[in-house]
C-alpha cells in the first residue's frame, strides 16, 4: 500500500501553515521545497521536528537543480553545493533529494557524461546514507524525457541513484507511459502527481500556473499510475502542484483536496485495500431548503405562488411550510433557532440545503466519509425523519434521501390545495457563485461523490468581468449543477458572494414543457420577468430567421432563445429575490446546453437592476 504525500509548494501560507494543514488533512509524508525553507524563521533542524511532531514523515528535499553535465568550475562548485545539501538533510532527518534535469545554457549534453555525474554523487550519498532521485523537467535542455532520465540512472548503476517520476512531465508532452513498466521497482524513487486542463501554452508557463490534482484536469493520470503499479513501486504516492489558485487559497481546503484526489485515484487503480463505496447514482433533486426570516418567508411564498408552486404541508413542530409543483419540492424555513436559522443570520435569505434523491443513501454517505466530507448531524423531534448530511458549498448542507416521500409522510402535515394545473416539472439545475479559487475544490468534491461529469469549462462575459462557469452533469440528465466563479471583483458572480457573506446557490432553474403557456399563466397571477432589450431580440430574429409569431411571443414575454443543431432552448428569468438569488425558468427541446450565448445579455439587465455597488469613500 503506497503511503500518500504532498509537497509543500502545493499550499498557501508559511512553512509551518502548510506543515499543519498537510497533517490536519491526513498526509503521511511531505516533500519540503527548497524555497519553503529558505523563507521559514526557523532551522531545519525546527522543521524536522515539528514533522515528526505532527507525525508526517518527510519521503523528500527537493529540487536541486542544474547539476548533471556541468563543465568546469561549474561542476566542482555544484558537487560541493550538494555537500552542503546533504547536510540540510540529515538536519531535517530525510533521505531523498531530488534532483531535476539541467536546464542552464551552459550544460553540456551526453547521456555517459551525466551518469558519471550520477555515478560520483552517489558516492557521496551513500556515504551518509542517503539517496537521490532524478527527474526528467518537461524543458529540460538535454534530458526532459523521462526514459532518458532513467537510462541515466541504469547507466549510473549505483544503488543510491534512482529515477523520479512525475506524471505532469510525461503526460503533458504527451510521451507513452508504456515504457514505465520496464523499470525496476526499487529503481523508482518516488512517484509524483499532477494534472492539468488541455491549454494550448508551452508547457512551462502550463506547468507553473495551471497544474492541478488528478481528477480536476484532462490528463490521463489514472493510465500513469496504472503503468507505475504494474512495476511493483509500493513507495510514496506525493502531489507537486504549482497552481496560482491554490496558492490564493486556503491551504486546509487544498491539502483536504489534495487527499481526496489522491484517495480518488487509488480506488481508481487500486494496488491493495478496501475501495471505496462506488459513486452515488443520482436521481435528482429531493428538495431545496431556504432559510428566511418571517418577512422574507411571505415574499417569497408570494413569489412561489406567482410562479405555480402550492403550498402542500406544514411541519408538525416548526415553522418550515413545503411548496411544490410537478416533481419540485421547496421548503420555507423561517425556524427561529437551528442550522436553517443560523445560515440566514450568517449569509441573509437564502439556500440553505439541497437534497439529492439517491440510490443507497447510506452507502453515498460512507463513500463521503471516506473522502473526508465533513458530515452533519440535526437533532430531530421524536417520531421525525433523521437525513443523512454532509457539509456542501458555502456551509450549506447536502441532504441524500432515498425516498423523499418519506420525509414529507413523517414529518409534515399535508395541506390541500385548489391552485390550477401544473406548469413546472423538475428543476433542471442548480447554480453555485463561488470565489475563483475554490472552483476546482467544488469540482473534485461532486465529481468524488457522485455520477456527475463535467462539461467544457465556459467563459461568460459579465460587464465588469469575466466569469468561468463549470457544468456537472450525471447520465440521465436528471441532476445538473452549474459552478460558477470570478477573480474579477465587480461582476455579479463576485457581488453575490460578497453580500451573501459566502458561496451559495444563486439560482434555481425549472423545466417545463410549454414556457409560453408557464410563462401566460405566471403573468396572469402577478409575476414580472427580467427586462431584456429590444436590440437582443433584433439579433435573434436576424440569426435564427424565426416565424414572427415566435418573435412577439418571445419579446411579449422577456423569454431568451438559443438553438445548438436542431435543439432548442428556451428561458426566462424572476427578478432578484433581495439581490440575493433568483428563479429561471426553462424549455428544453433536444437541447442540453444552458444558454450560455445568452448569458452575456442576462447579466447585463441584472446588473442594471442590482443595486448600485458602494464605493468606498476617498477622503
Amino acid at each position: 500500500m503506497n503511503t500518500l504525500s504532498i509537497a509543500t509548494v502545493c499550499l498557501s501560507g508559511s512553512l509551518d501553515e502548510k506543515l499543519r494543514a498537510i497533517a490536519a488533512a491526513g498526509f503521511q509524508e511531505v516533500e519540503i521545497f527548497e524555497n519553503d525553507l529558505l523563507t521559514f524563521n526557523g532551522s531545519p533542524r525546527d522543521v524536522g521536528q515539528m514533522c515528526r511532531d505532527l507525525n508526517l514523515k518527510i519521503c523528500a528535499f527537493q529540487p536541486f537543480r542544474d547539476f548533471e553535465g556541468m563543465p568546469e568550475p561549474q561542476r566542482a562548485r555544484n558537487f560541493a553545493r550538494a555537500e552542503r545539501k546533504f547536510d540540510l538533510m540529515a538536519e531535517l532527518q530525510t533521505d531523498l533529494m531530488l534532483v531535476c534535469s539541467n536546464v542552464s545554457p551552459a550544460s553540456l549534453g551526453g547521456i555517459d557524461r551525466a551518469a558519471a555525474d550520477f555515478h560520483e554523487l552517489g558516492d557521496l550519498a551513500a556515504s551518509r546514507g542517503l539517496r537521490v532521485g532524478y527527474e526528467a523537467l518537461a524543458w529540460g535542455r538535454h534530458v526532459n524525457d523521462y526514459r532518458d532520465a532513467w537510462e541515466i540512472v541504469r547507466r549510473a548503476d549505483h544503488k543510491s541513484i534512482g529515477v523520479i517520476l512525475d506524471s505532469f512531465h510525461t503526460l503533458a508532452p504527451a510521451l507513452p507511459v508504456g515504457a514505465i513498466r520496464s523499470i525496476p521497482a526499487d529503481k523508482i524513487f518516488l512517484v509524483q502527481l499532477a494534472d492539468a486542463p488541455k491549454l494550448g501554452l508551452d508547457v512551462l508557463s502550463w506547468s507553473r500556473h495551471f497544474r492541478c490534482f488528478p481528477g480536476q484536469g484532462d490528463l490521463p493520470v489514472g493510465d500513469f499510475l496504472a503503468a507505475v503499479r504494474a512495476t511493483g513501486y509500493s513507495g510514496p504516492l506525493s502531489h507537486e502542484i504549482f497552481n496560482d489558485q491554490f496558492r490564493a487559497g486556503s491551504a486546509v481546503r487544498t491539502a483536504t483536496d489534495g487527499l481526496r484526489s489522491l484517495i480518488l485515484l487509488d480506488d481508481a487503480a487500486p494496488a491493495s485495500g478496501t475501495p471505496l463505496q462506488p459513486r452515488a447514482q443520482s436521481r435528482g433533486v429531493g428538495f431545496i431548503e431556504f432559510a428566511v426570516s418571517d418577512a422574507k418567508a411571505t415574499s417569497l411564498a408570494t413569489l412561489l405562488g406567482q410562479l405555480g408552486f402550492r403550498k402542500t404541508g406544514a411541519h408538525r413542530s416548526k415553522d418550515v411550510e413545503r411548496w411544490s409543483q410537478g416533481q419540485i419540492d421547496l421548503v420555507i424555513n423561517s425556524e427561529p433557532d437551528g442550522f436553517a436559522h443560523s445560515h440566514y443570520l450568517t449569509h441573509g435569505a437564502g439556500v440553505c440545503a439541497i437534497a439529492l434523491d439517491v440510490d443507497n443513501a447510506a452507502k453515498t454517505m460512507a463513500r463521503a466519509e471516506a473522502l473526508k466530507a465533513r458530515t452533519f448531524y440535526t437533532p430531530v423531534g421524536p417520531g421525525e425523519l433523521e437525513i443523512p448530511a454532509i457539509r456542501g458549498v458555502g456551509g450549506s448542507l447536502l441532504y441524500f434521501l432515498e425516498d423523499a416521500g418519506k420525509n414529507w409522510d413523517l414529518d409534515f402535515e399535508p395541506l390541500h390545495s385548489d391552485a390550477a394545473a401544473d406548469q413546472l416539472d423538475v428543476v433542471d439545475h442548480i447554480s453555485q457563485s463561488m470565489p475563483y479559487d475554490e472552483m476546482l475544490s467544488w469540482l473534485l468534491f461532486y465529481t468524488g461523490i457522485l455520477d456527475l461529469e463535467r462539461l467544457p469549462q465556459m467563459e461568460i462575459a459579465d460587464p465588469v468581468g469575466l466569469v468561468q462557469s463549470q457544468a456537472l452533469i450525471n447520465p440521465s440528465q436528471s441532476l445538473r449543477m452549474v459552478l460558477n466563479g470570478s477573480s474579477a471583483t465587480r461582476t455579479l458572480s463576485a457581488r453575490f458572494i460578497n453580500e451573501f457573506f459566502g458561496s451559495g446557490v444563486q439560482h434555481v432553474a425549472f423545466s417545463c414543457g410549454d414556457i409560453f403557456a408557464a410563462v401566460a399563466a405566471m403573468r396572469a397571477r402577478g409575476a414580472d420577468f427580467l427586462k431584456i432589450p429590444d436590440n437582443y431580440y433584433d439579433d435573434i430574429e436576424a440569426k435564427y430567421g424565426l416565424d414572427a409569431a415566435t418573435m412577439q411571443a418571445l419579446r411579449d414575454n422577456q423569454i431568451l432563445y438559443d438553438r445548438e443543431g436542431d435543439g432548442e432552448f428556451f428561458q426566462v428569468y424572476t427578478h432578484a429575490v433581495d439581490d440575493r438569488f433568483f428563479f429561471e425558468i426553462v424549455e428544453r427541446r433536444n437541447y442540453h446546453g444552458f444558454g450560455a450565448a445568452n448569458a452575456a445579455v442576462r447579466l447585463a439587465a441584472q446588473t442594471r437592476e442590482s443595486r448600485p455597488l458602494t464605493m468606498p469613500r476617498m477622503d
